[in-house]
């Protein structure tokens, strides 16, 4: 068995996020509290409109920050 756990799904986006949007994804989260009464479109919505950050980046945020908040 090998230690080297590649990171798959929602959290494999975050290294290229936080170099593409000079942001760490605690950021990120911190944005989605402000709405996390929206739907998951919504938010993803207001992060490509609001702060620029491309579909597949917001969806993979949005993904993340709803399984973690147990939505």
């Amino acid at each position: 068995m090998t230690t080297d756990t590649k990171v798959q799904g929602p959290a494999s986006y975050f290294p290229s996020i936080e170099k593409n949007y000079g942001r760490p994804v605690a950021h990120w989260f911190e944005v989605l509290d402000s709405v996390k009464d929206r739907k998951h479109m919504e938010q993803v919505a207001l992060l490509k409109s609001e702060h620029k950050i491309g579909h597949g980046h917001a969806n993979a945020l949005v993904a993340y920050y709803r399984a973690r908040q147990g939505a």
